[in-house]
């Protein structure tokens, strides 16, 4: 400052060249700073070739099933490594053990019939196998909480944008649900869901009516244990907004409801803040969040993940409305109009890996065949399955 001060006190420049030259300092300044900065690449906390635990044991058949892997360095390729070749058993306070076979990969499941009692703890034994020269670990024991039946799941159209200046409105769909224990015994609590939706495509071609699925990736959870009552109302499950097609014909959530512990409840907590806190260098990493499974042989070796035992109940809603200012996602797809055709039934409309043809009779007639570049505009399978789920007969 004191040199600008002074180059400012010279009258040989102009109040406007003299800004001008302000300016070309800053960028001066700014040009030599970036230079000097070096990356910093932190240490992440994160080891590699830990075995990472995906467990659920419910009391429901079918529910069942342990997942095995070995952790990545962080940094590289963002790839899961599934641990073959083991051996895994759960056993109970009542002396019985089950023995998991492998169907894939890394994933272990016991017998179909096999469902948790409400009441019983069970335990974890794995053994890694001769490719991990056969370590031994063991969860503690969990006990298997009864879990109420859930209430109600509604959703409420949430308006987005407001009509104005000739745009239409804008509007989404915001899923709740409602859930309480009488007897007041849960109080921790975990929830799942599963979006299943039927979508068709504005063109005739042979692949033109779907339906696709998608999993739940957030961690939602909610606990009782500070209220006189055991009951959640109104807890914000999934928000479904009109930039999808989710909402443009039929659509249907499946709300799986999961008991916890104490102890499980804090290992989601915390996965749940290292997940939504981004950008600090101070941030727990995964290895930091306490894991209920142990190595016997090097009981100071860490493990990730968690060995989760749960009651479970489900509930399906299906949504059928009219939503307004849904997204059109296949203002995209015409890349090149061939001409009008008179009888627009789809034949061979492929004409290579990476163009396909399509009939577009969305104006008066005639129609029109169209080529793209995009699969998804011509065929639903890309996306989805034409196969009609069971559950979907039963809403009608």
């Amino acid at each position: 400052m004191f040199i600008l001060s002074c180059i400012y006190s010279n009258k040989k420049y102009t109040e406007s060249q003299f800004k001008h030259l302000i300016r070309v300092i800053i960028l001066i300044i700014l040009f030599m700073f970036n230079s000097c900065i070096s990356q910093f690449i932190p240490s992440a906390g994160i080891s590699a070739d830990l075995l990472v635990v995906e467990g659920l044991i419910t009391d429901q058949p079918g529910l069942n099933i342990i997942k095995l892997s070995i952790s990545m360095p962080l940094g590289g390729r963002s790839i899961t490594r599934s641990l073959s070749g083991g051996s895994v058993t759960v056993s109970d306070d009542m002396g019985n053990d089950y023995n998991l076979s492998e169907t894939t990969q890394g994933t272990y499941i016991p017998d179909p019939s096999f469902q948790g009692v409400v009441g019983r703890s069970y335990t974890l034994h794995v053994n890694s196998g001769p490719t991990r020269n056969n370590v031994n670990y063991v969860s503690t024991p969990v006990l298997l909480k009864p879990v109420p039946p859930i209430d109600t799941v509604y959703y409420e159209r949430q308006v987005l944008a407001s009509a104005s200046d000739g745009y239409p409105s804008q509007e989404g769909c915001q899923i709740y649900l409602a859930t309480h224990d009488p007897e007041n015994k849960c109080r921790f609590y975990r929830w799942e869901f599963e979006e299943t939706w039927e979508f068709s495509l504005p063109y005739i071609v042979p692949n033109s009516h779907c339906w696709t699925t998608q999993y739940s990736t957030n961690i939602n959870i909610k606990n009782t244990s500070s209220l006189s009552e055991d009951k959640i109302v109104k807890f914000p499950l999934n928000f479904v907004t009109n930039n999808t097609d989710r909402l443009k014909e039929k659509y249907s959530i499946l709300v799986k409801q999961y008991s916890l512990n104490e102890e499980e409840y804090s290992y989601w907590e915390k996965l749940q803040n290292t997940i939504e806190q981004v950008g600090s260098l101070y941030d727990m990493t995964p290895e930091s969040i306490p894991s209920n499974i142990l190595c016997i042989e090097r009981p100071e070796e860490k493990v990730l993940g968690y060995f989760s035992v749960s009651g479970v109940k489900s509930k399906r809603i299906f949504i059928k409305d009219q939503f307004r200012g849904i997204v059109d996602l296949y203002t995209d797809c015409e890349n090149a109009v061939i001409g009008p055709v008179e009888d627009p039934v789809p034949g061979n409309l492929t004409l290579g890996v990476n163009a396909w043809v399509i009939i577009d009779h969305r104006e008066p007639p005639p129609p029109y065949r169209i080529i793209t570049f995009i699969k998804g505009c011509a065929d639903c399978t890309s996306r989805g399955t034409t196969v009609e789920p069971d559950f979907w007969k039963d809403s009608k």
